[in-house]
């Protein structure tokens, strides 16, 4: 765009100094070539004013909030832990293995260099857990695990190939 259609332009649609405004107005009147040019461009103008606008459809807004929508529920949410509750949780379980270790190494007593025993209250009856360790007991534990551990694998996997992919 050249210097005269600028000039032309600002004065069309008002946006130069009332100084500008005066000399623009009188180069119209003087010079055939500003004149001409005004003229053009008015009449642009005139036609610009006339066109209906284009508006998108109805739906637009509600399709492209649908589109964010889904986009940012296929983002996992990074929910904030707070870490005085895994301090606790831990403390809990690090106290009570502590009791238990105590308890046990209280009862326990050595005699010899081959020779323990372990001499427990008499008000205490401890299970025979015999019979879980050879019966259908464990081995349906062992299979539970088998399964549990294949489908954390699975897990991983997938992760780890949707991570490639991203």
């Amino acid at each position: 765009m050249n210097t005269i259609e600028e000039k032309l332009w600002n004065y069309i649609d008002g946006t130069c100094t009332p100084v500008e405004q005066e000399a623009i107005a009188r180069l119209i009147e003087q010079d055939e070539v500003y004149r001409k040019k005004y003229d053009e461009l008015l009449a642009l103008n005139l036609e610009f004013a006339m066109m209906d606008l284009d508006e998108p459809s109805m739906a637009f807004t509600y399709n492209v909030m649908e589109t964010i929508r889904t986009e940012n529920a296929m983002q996992p949410l990074k929910a904030a832990v707070d870490k005085r509750i895994i301090k606790g949780i831990a403390v809990f379980f690090v106290c009570t293995i502590l009791a238990l270790l105590v308890i046990t190494f209280a009862n326990v007593h050595f005699t010899g260099t081959d020779n323990v025993t372990l001499h427990l209250p008499v008000n205490i009856k401890v299970p025979n857990l015999s019979g879980f360790f050879n019966g259908p007991f464990m081995k349906w534990f062992l299979v539970f695990d088998v399964v549990l551990a294949l489908f954390i694998t699975d897990s991983w996997i997938r992760r780890k190939k949707t991570a490639k992919e991203v």
